[in-house]
This record gives structure tokens, sequence and C-alpha cells, in this order.
């Protein structure tokens, strides 16, 4: 029996066009960061750093340290130097992006649909960002209020999507097998993963994203608002729940 759902953020809870998100979010990031690095050299440097918290599967490194320890170097600089501006960036500039999302109502109704069922809840989106970043997003969905059983970010996680070692890591965090989890999400391959694991998934379409790799399977699919009724309803994928 199902007890956990597992909620992607950016294009499932959070509508976006997400490629478009982390164009301009980059072009923010360095902008903001030219004082202490020069633009060219911050993105070379921050996708240096991504990839290796995307490549990661050392059990006992959280992505946070794989970041710095490949961010710093790669960008010539200490980490007292740039951390206080990083931080500020994340408080005072991140959430003007806001513009570029489009809240549904939905989200909330489907997470709280969750909770009152009886499931624990997660925001299980790759851990790439630090946790301000994510409550932000949250704040946008309009689900910051509401206490979710477990949050991945970079500072508390070790792997990322879609590497089994992240869904089994989710689930243990709930005190949970995988099998007594659902992933919903909206990327084929990152989300759908979790069926290696033994999840159940759903794909949540509008803003799918599918590179046509992976040939992962998803149990159920539909929008994010069929998503809330098959809950509500018991149908689906939650008919045997």
């Amino acid at each position: 029996m199902n007890k956990a759902i597992l909620f992607d953020l950016d294009g499932t809870l959070l509508p976006m066009d997400t490629e478009k998100f982390a164009e301009t979010y980059v072009k923010s990031l360095a902008k903001s960061m030219a004082t202490y690095i020069h633009p060219d050299v911050f993105v070379k440097s921050l996708w240096a750093g991504t990839n290796a918290m995307i490549e990661n599967k050392n059990p006992r490194k959280k992505n946070e340290d794989v970041f710095i320890d490949t961010f710093i170097p790669a960008a010539g600089v200490e980490k007292e130097t740039v951390w206080p501006a990083l931080n500020a960036y994340y408080e005072e500039e991140f959430p003007k992006l806001s513009y570029l999302t489009k809240p549904d109502r939905s989200a909330r109704d489907l997470v709280l649909e969750a909770k009152n069922q009886g499931y624990k809840i997660a925001v299980a989106t790759n851990p790439l960002f630090p946790k301000r970043a994510i409550e932000h997003r949250m704040a946008w969905a309009g689900i910051d209020d509401i206490p979710f059983d477990f949050i991945t970010y970079y500072e508390n996680s070790y792997f990322t999507k879609p590497h089994v070692e992240y869904y089994q890591d989710v689930s243990s965090s709930l005190n949970l097998a995988p099998v007594e989890c659902i992933m919903a999400g909206n990327d084929a391959q990152e989300d759908l993963a979790a069926s290696t694991a033994g999840m159940k998934t759903f794909f949540v379409t509008g803003h799918e994203i599918d590179r046509g790799e992976g040939g992962y399977y998803a149990d159920d699919r539909g929008t994010l608002r069929e998503l809330y009724e098959k809950l509500r309803d018991k149908e689906g994928i939650f008919s045997d729940c």
C-alpha cells in the first residue's frame, strides 16, 4: 500500500518553461556575481559544479560540498569572498524571477488532499539548488505554508535525479521503502526513473520534458488537475491504495 507521494517542483507543482527559467536564472546570477568573477568564468564554473553534483555517487558527500569543491577552484576565488554575495543573491534577486512562473491552484489542492488522506508528502525536486531558492519557488507555487515531511535541496542530499540512489535516499528519509511511494513529475527521464527504485510513477503533462531516452515506464499520466481528481476519487494509480 502506498504511503507517500513525492512531488517534483519545477514544471510540476510550479508550472514553468524550465529551459527559459534556467537561462534567465544563470544570466541573473552571473551578473550579480560580476564584481567577484567574470561572467564567462562564472557560468563555466557554475556548470562544472552542477555537473559534478549530477555525476556524484559518493554517499558520504552532500551535493553542496561536491559543488563547492568543484566551483571554487574552477572560478579561482575563495569561498569566504563569494559566499556572502551568493547568499544575498538568493535573498534579494532570485525572488524577482517569479514572473517566469505561473502558479496553478491545482498544486495546492493536490498537496492538501494528499496530506488530508494521510499520505506523507515530499517535494522531490532535483537538489541542485540551495534551500533558500527552493523555498522561494515553493512560495511562488503557493505551497510554502504546507508542512511537508521532506524537501530535497543541495544541503541535505547526496544524490541527484535520475540516480536510483536519489529515490532510495528520499524514501529512507520518510522512513519508508521505495515501493511504498509514488513519484509525480513532468520529466520523462528524471522523474520516471523513480520506477527503477520500485516506486510507482505518475507523468504530469502540460509542461512535460522528454528527451526521448531512458525508456522509463509511467504507471499513469495526466495534468496536475487530473492527478488531483484521481487522488480525490481514488482512481487510476490510486485505485489500489
